[in-house]
């Protein structure tokens, strides 16, 4: 908690009696809470939950949400946990369909997504605490699609009442989905996915910020900082946090 001191009116600061006592000419003193800013603040963690992840630095990612979204809790924050995958490897339903249709030239997006929320924005986390425990079963993590990911957890945030939001993506690599390169030109899914930062970016007041794990995501998004090591990754989000909140640094 802040206050302010002094004031005509408001809680009686009780810290200034012994003063009042002593020389009871001086006026009582009273106290009102701040208006914090980041009070008003909703924060999203996007998790790229691909194969690549698999091992510690899913484990590390899903603890480090955990820790987040407890301590932000705690500051009247609202936090909301997302994830990101394919349903199936090499293309499920979407292909079966587009080769039923006798494979159709540029095709678009040849997988299914699955999008998963862990913990939705207005559930308190001790309430959504077990389904962190998703990110680490067998069988979850598969393909990439980052664009379509991006732009749905922004399309969840834009609606929001809150006056600050902040969407924080964790990811270790380029977009990738074998099913849907393999029939549309290479740079299919990473144009998809700069053509929606550029959006956020440019056209939206949501604070973007993307955290790569062993790979470059600064060559994506503007506000970026790439990890060599998945065991920073929790003290480099409180950091990127930190800048947002004690700076309102306010990222373009």
């Amino acid at each position: 908690r802040q206050w302010e001191f002094n004031l005509e009116e408001g809680y009686l600061d009780t810290s200034r009696l012994a003063r009042i006592i002593a020389n009871p000419t001086h006026k009582l003193s009273f106290k009102k809470e701040k208006n914090i800013e980041f009070k008003d603040t909703v924060v999203t963690l996007l998790i790229d939950n691909s194969g690549s992840m698999r091992g510690r630095p899913i484990t590390v990612a899903a603890l480090c949400s955990d820790i987040l979204a407890r301590t932000l809790e705690r500051c009247l924050i609202k936090t909301e946990i997302l994830g990101f995958t394919t349903k199936a490897w090499k293309g499920g339903q979407s292909r079966e369909k587009w080769i039923n249709d006798k494979k159709p030239s540029k095709p678009g997006r040849l997988n299914d997504l699955r999008h998963i929320i862990y913990k939705a924005g207005d559930a308190p986390w001790r309430r959504s605490k077990k389904n962190l425990g998703l990110l680490l079963r067998e069988g979850i993590l598969k393909e990439n699609v980052d664009g379509e990911a991006l732009l749905w957890a922004y399309n969840r945030l834009r609606i929001r009442q809150e006056k600050r939001k902040v969407l924080i993506v964790i990811s270790d690599g380029a977009p990738v989905d074998d099913s849907t390169l393999s029939v549309n030109p290479g740079n299919y899914l990473e144009k998809n996915l700069r053509d929606t930062i550029s959006d956020i970016e440019n056209n939206s007041n949501i604070e973007l910020v993307a955290i790569g794990i062993g790979h470059d995501v600064s060559r994506y998004y503007s506000n970026a900082v790439t990890i060599m090591d998945v065991d920073q990754l929790g003290e480099v989000l409180l950091n990127e946090l930190s800048n947002i909140f004690v700076t309102k640094k306010k990222y373009n």
